[in-house]
């Protein structure tokens, strides 16, 4: 049974799941029924070094550029509507293939044209982001988001990180304005 988790919370996978090498990073949504707009979200994963700071922009991995230098993050493509039920978007980690210099993942969200289309994650339902250990397709942990983010476009769900040795997720929850770019400009990406 997966473990839940509430915004700041962690746990060590490598305790959890001592089997855990390759993680379906798993997110999904529902919109709002009031709102004839269609909303597109949009993840991606930010590697980064300990400065908290991408090597390059090959580090950063979402729907136009589906995987890593390293081949240790692939993003399995774009969806968007958010129909459906389960995972709307994926991307796929293979802890062993992360350089020894990466410290964190971070999984990013951002709603594509937020500002063009008055979206923000206010109008968002039932956003979660789960981690499934894709060789015994067991789910390992969920974080839901709860918090109203009306103000934010973009937010980072949670972040993979190496701490003594072990591999460690943290649920985030974290909202910016000015969407992806902002955030990935924060960490030395030029998106």
């Amino acid at each position: 049974m997966a473990i839940l988790l509430i915004k700041g919370g962690n746990i060590s996978l490598t305790k959890t799941d001592p089997s855990l090498k390759n993680i379906i990073v798993g997110l999904g949504w529902d919109v709002r029924e009031t709102d004839s707009e269609s909303f597109d979200l949009d993840t991606s994963i930010l590697m980064i070094q300990s400065d908290g700071k991408a090597r390059s922009d090959r580090d950063f991995i979402y729907y136009h550029q589906k995987d890593s230098a390293c081949g240790a993050v692939h993003h399995t493509g774009d969806n968007r509507t958010g129909a459906g039920d389960g995972d709307d978007e994926s991307i796929h980690v293979f802890l062993d293939k992360v350089p020894a210099e990466i410290q964190k993942l971070i999984v990013c969200v951002s709603i594509y044209e937020a500002d063009k289309k008055k979206q923000n994650f206010g109008q968002v339902l039932s956003a979660f982001i789960r981690l499934v250990n894709k060789d015994t397709q067991q789910e390992v942990t969920r974080y839901d988001l709860s918090e109203n983010a009306s103000m934010h476009t973009a937010m980072i769900f949670g972040e993979i990180y190496r701490y003594d040795g072990e591999w460690k997720f943290k649920a985030v929850g974290q909202g910016f304005q000015g969407g992806l770019a902002e955030l990935a400009r924060l960490h030395g990406i030029n998106a």
